[in-house]
């Protein structure tokens, strides 16, 4: 009851939400499906970053708030020129990864978003220390318990927006960043500034494209990157 009336009153970050998910939603539920992982989990993307490419306090960066040693587990490249947690296909991907991980240690999806949430070392230790095998019987920290019941009110607001007072316009929403090619890189760019421009769109829209590149230039040793340049732009 209390996360459906805060989600459903605060207004402002529920309408961006709405807006957010025309954008990426269909890019995550793709993911989703190919990995066996149920629908509902795009929502827990928007519980921990309200589909925003945010930085917490303890530096767990992108949409699925990877931390820095965590990300490099997933096989997320992580450095001061590269950082794929912004990238929102890899970083779902090694979410699902992450999700399925933990489904299978702890024996269900709902276990699953809880140890997301808490991490995995200290949910099994508040199972152990209670003798229980389910979230819903265990006595948690505020934060944790409180965060299933977000995900459900998150779904039950975005999935019937109009429902709860929520009106917006198909024109007013995000519109999909769908219409793209991809360039290979295999040598280092010394200015994507420049690269931006021999490609006909300027560094801003390059960056839009590709959040996951964090400096103006590129250091390529034995590796490949594929970078979206959005068509008629």
């Amino acid at each position: 009851d209390r996360e459906m009336l805060v989600n459903a009153y605060w207004q402002s970050s529920t309408l961006l939400n709405i807006k957010a998910a025309n954008r990426f939603f269909p890019v995550i539920e793709k993911i989703l499906a190919e990995q066996n992982v149920p629908d509902d989990f795009k929502y827990l993307a928007v519980a921990e970053s309200n589909l925003r490419n945010v930085t917490s306090s303890a530096k767990a960066k992108g949409f699925w708030q990877f931390r820095k040693l965590a990300a490099k587990e997933f096989k997320l490249e992580v450095n001061d020129e590269v950082d794929e947690r912004f990238h929102v296909e890899k970083a779902t991907r090694a979410a699902c990864k992450y999700l399925k991980q933990l489904h299978k240690r702890f024996g269900n999806w709902t276990n699953a978003a809880a140890a997301y949430n808490v991490g995995p070392t200290n949910f099994k230790r508040i199972l152990k220390n209670q003798g229980q095998t389910s979230f819903y019987d265990l006595n948690l920290n505020p934060e944790t318990s409180r965060y299933v019941f977000r995900l459900i009110a998150i779904k039950q607001i975005m999935s019937n927006p109009s429902h709860f007072g929520f009106y917006l316009d198909e024109s007013k929403k995000y519109a999909p960043l769908d219409n793209y090619y991809e360039v290979v890189v295999d040598k280092s760019i010394p200015s994507w500034s420049q690269f931006a421009k021999e490609h006909g769109i300027s560094y801003r829209i390059l960056k839009v494209y590709n959040p996951w590149l964090r400096d103006t230039k590129l250091t390529v040793i034995n590796n490949t990157y594929k970078v979206k340049i959005p068509r008629n732009s």
